[in-house]
C-alpha cells in the first residue's frame, strides 16, 4: 500500500463524502483526529489532509489508509496532494501576543501565581475571549486555536517563571517573563491595562490586523500588543470628533495649529492647508479605558508630532512631553560647543 495510488479523482470522492457526511462525523468514520497543521482548501473550505487521502485510498484500491500506516509524516501528504494539483494549506497557531500573555498573566495573579486548571471556568472563559477575531484573524489560526489546554501551557510558562517557583521551568517566550516583571513591578497598573484589554474584547468589534498599513503601527511587531493601539487610533480618527473639536476651536478663536511645535498648515501652505490638523486623545484607552471621548480629551497636533508621539508602541508620550523634547532640542542646536548660545565669532 502507498500513497501513489491515490489519484486526484480520489481525492475529490473523499471530499464529497467528507461534504456529505461533516467533518465530525467523516473523522470518526476513518478513524483520524482532526488536522493539526496541513489542510487541503478546495472551494472555498478545509478539509483535514491525512483523513482525506487514507479515505482516498479506500476508494480505488478498497483498502483505506488508517493513521498507523502512514510514513514520512504530514509533509509527504502534502506533497502528494499538491503533485495531485490540489491546494494545500500549511497553518500553525500563530505565536502569543503581548496583548495575550497580558491576559495569561492577569489570570495567573488571580490564582496567586499558580498554574489553572483546564477546567477551570476562567481558563474556558479566556479561551472563548482569544478565539474571536480581536487579535488574530480566523484565517491564520490552526485547529487547536487557544484552546483551554493552550490557556493552561501559557499560565504554566508564567507561573514557571516567578521567583517562588522551585522547579524547572517550562519553556516559554522572552515576553513571558518581560510581562511577568511588569506585573511584579506595577500589579496595579497592569490589571488596570488587562481589564481594558478584556473591555475592548468584548466589545466585540473586530480589530483584528488589517490588510492596510498603518503609518501609526508600522514597525511594531505584535508583540508589542496592538488592541488598545489600534482602538486609541480609530477614536482619534472619528471624523464627526475632529469636526466638533475644530468648531469648538473656531468658536473660541482659538489658532488651528499644533498644541506642541505652533506648526500652523495655513500659514505654511495658504488656503491649501486651511483647517487642517490632526486629532490627537491625550489619555491612551489603557488608562481611561473604553469610555466615550470628550472634546476637551482631544488636542490639535500636525502629522509629524502625531507620528513623534505614536512612534514608540509601548510609551507613547504626551503633549507636554513631546513639547519638552522639542524645546530641549531647540536649545541644543542654538548652543555653542561649550553649551552657551550666542552668535560665533568671525
Amino acid at each position: 500500500m502507498t500513497l501513489a495510488d491515490v489519484t486526484a479523482q480520489d481525492v475529490l470522492k473523499a471530499i464529497a463524502e467528507f461534504d456529505r457526511l461533516g467533518r465530525e462525523e467523516f473523522l470518526a468514520s476513518t478513524g483520524f483526529g482532526t488536522a493539526r497543521e496541513y489542510f487541503i482548501e478546495h472551494n472555498g473550505q478545509r478539509y483535514d489532509s491525512k483523513a482525506i487521502v487514507g479515505y482516498a485510498h479506500g476508494v480505488s484500491q478498497h483498502v483505506q489508509l488508517l493513521p498507523g500506516d502512514f510514513t514520512g509524516g504530514d509533509k509527504t501528504v502534502a506533497t502528494l496532494l499538491r503533485s495531485l494539483g490540489f491546494i494545500v494549506r500549511q497553518i500553525r497557531n500563530p505565536d502569543w501576543t503581548r496583548d495575550e500573555i497580558v491576559l495569561a498573566c492577569d489570570l495567573v495573579v488571580t490564582n496567586d501565581w499558580k498554574v489553572v486548571g483546564v477546567n477551570d471556568p476562567r481558563v474556558l472563559d479566556l479561551s472563548e475571549l482569544l478565539q474571536t477575531s480581536a487579535i488574530h484573524p480566523i484565517e491564520v489560526r490552526g485547529e487547536r486555536f487557544r484552546n483551554p489546554a493552550g490557556v493552561v501551557r501559557k499560565t504554566a510558562d508564567i507561573a514557571t517563571r516567578h521567583p517562588s517557583y522551585a522547579g524547572v521551568p517550562t519553556h516559554g517566550n522572552k515576553v513571558d517573563g518581560e510581562v511577568l516583571s511588569e506585573f511584579l513591578a506595577r500589579p496595579e497598573e497592569m490589571h488596570a491595562y488587562a481589564e481594558a484589554l478584556r473591555a475592548e474584547i468584548e466589545a466585540g468589534d473586530s480589530i483584528g490586523q488589517s490588510p492596510v498599513v498603518d503609518p501609526d503601527l508600522d514597525g511594531h511587531s505584535a508583540d508589542e500588543g496592538r488592541v488598545l493601539q489600534r482602538r486609541h487610533l480609530r477614536r482619534e480618527r472619528d471624523p464627526k470628533l475632529k469636526a466638533a473639536k475644530l468648531a469648538a476651536a473656531r468658536r473660541l478663536g482659538v489658532a488651528i495649529a499644533c498644541e506642541v511645535c505652533g506648526f500652523d498648515f495655513f500659514r505654511t501652505y495658504g488656503p491649501r492647508g486651511e483647517g487642517y490638523i490632526e486629532c490627537h486623545h491625550r489619555t491612551p484607552l489603557s488608562v481611561s479605558g473604553p469610555t466615550k471621548t470628550r472634546l476637551e480629551d482631544l488636542a490639535l497636533i500636525c502629522s509629524n508630532c502625531h507620528r513623534m508621539i505614536h512612534r514608540n508602541a509601548s510609551d507613547w508620550l504626551t503633549i507636554e512631553q513631546l513639547a519638552s523634547v522639542i524645546s530641549e532640542q531647540r536649545l541644543r542646536s542654538t548652543s555653542g560647543p561649550d553649551g552657551e548660545t550666542g552668535d560665533a565669532e568671525d
